[in-house]
């Protein structure tokens, strides 16, 4: 029963809410006044009643007015010489003003109050007996100005945190926003670096094939073999990086994560593809952790699909691999006589891609003509930045 008239509260307006104890409270006061005042007495005692409660009804509302007009109103019953039980209505009109007002206001209201417990005292206290009256007044308005205070405090403590609540949410919501764009940003760096390199290999070694198919039928059926390994390289690294590629898959354990150990095989396949490319690695590598290492990969990975795709036939080129406890210095050249402008650059988004990458692990990536004619992709990364950096 208690808790279907909770729910049915509930329902109600706020300002139902407020008014409704306020309406109780004047019908049961004005039934008390009919049984204790005499019959001249109960017009101005009713009158005064309703003076004193039902403006309790908007003491959300407006507190320091509703305030005004209940101490208005016990002013007036002073006058009268009118003693009322609904002079409790003063306190409650105190507590909303404390509740709902500055500290000025609940000083002020304090202050009246306490005159007018002041006049009752002096009208209406027995003969010898004004402190106990006056004391125990006293003390009801300090403690309801002090309820109301400390209310107001909590609300808007609760209104503080509630506020925090909501910036952390906003905040999670946009770093969940960010993650999801720099997760994007990663796969589509990885796809372009995994299409890229992989059907530039795979063309360059079809054309091989149609070229050699009747001279050298059998260096055909090699290239046509290659392709198809780089086809199939290509989908695996595919699938992991958009995570559908679980570690016990055939696929994941024929073709591991790109690393140093992987470098020679990319060599290799530069050449089958019609790059003669060489590789030079110094220094341990042990310590590189593999999100570094897939960086370098891919680095060497995407400057070597650029010299095949854009230096003429017999362009040579080199990868240079330097290991030290704190760093992984990457150069790449080629010997390309004809390279292009450093400020023209390479078209496409490798570049841009190497530069992200680099910037990951704290490195400035330098691309343009080197000295003595060809082209080069230089870089260093700090491994010391390795455990902060966005894995490439």
């Amino acid at each position: 029963m208690a808790s279907a008239i909770r729910r049915r509260a509930l329902r109600l307006s706020p300002a139902t809410r407020t008014a409704l104890p306020a309406v109780l409270l004047l019908v049961l006061l004005l039934l008390q006044a009919t049984t204790i005042h005499a019959p001249y007495e109960l017009p101005t005692a009713a009158a005064l009643t309703v003076g004193l409660v039902l403006p309790l009804a908007w003491r959300h509302r407006a507190p320091r007015a509703v305030f005004s007009v209940v101490a208005a109103t016990a002013f007036v019953q002073w006058l009268t010489d009118i003693q009322l039980a609904a002079d409790s209505a003063l306190l409650i009109a105190l507590h909303a003003v404390a509740c709902c007002s500055d500290r000025r206001s609940t000083l002020v209201a304090a202050t009246a109050l306490e005159g007018g417990a002041l006049l009752a005292c002096l009208r209406w206290a027995p003969e010898g007996g004004f402190a106990a009256p006056f004391v125990a007044l006293t003390a009801m308005i300090i403690a309801t100005a002090a309820l109301g205070a400390n209310a107001r405090t909590t609300r808007a403590h609760l209104a503080t945190l509630e506020q925090r609540a909501t910036e952390l949410e906003q905040q999670q919501d946009q770093q969940a926003r960010l993650a999801v764009a720099e997760e994007r940003t990663r796969i589509a760096r990885e796809m372009h670096d995994i299409v890229t390199h992989n059907l530039s290999v795979m063309v360059a070694l079809t054309d091989a094939a149609v070229h050699t198919q009747h001279s050298a039928p059998d260096k055909a059926t090699s290239a046509m073999l290659r392709s198809s390994e780089t086809g199939r390289q290509a989908l695996t690294d595919m699938r992991r990086s958009l995570g559908i590629l679980r570690t016990d898959e055939p696929d994941a354990r024929l073709h591991p994560l790109p690393g140093f150990d992987q470098l020679a095989a990319l060599a290799d396949q530069m050449r089958a593809a019609g790059l003669p490319t060489s590789l030079e690695l110094t220094g341990s590598h042990a310590h590189v952790p593999a999100t570094a290492q897939l960086t370098v990969y891919r680095l060497a990975q995407e400057a070597l699909t650029n010299t095949l795709k854009h230096a003429p036939a017999g362009t040579r080129a080199k990868v240079r691999i330097s290991c030290s406890a704190a760093a992984v210095t990457v150069d790449v050249t080629d010997d390309n006589p004809h390279p292009p402008r450093a400020e023209a650059g390479r078209p496409g988004q490798g570049i841009p891609g190497m530069r992200e990458r680099s910037a990951a692990y704290g490195g400035s990536l330098r691309a343009g003509p080197i000295p003595g004619g060809g082209w080069g992709v230089h870089t260093r990364l700090r491994l010391d930045r390795a455990g902060a950096a966005v894995p490439a």
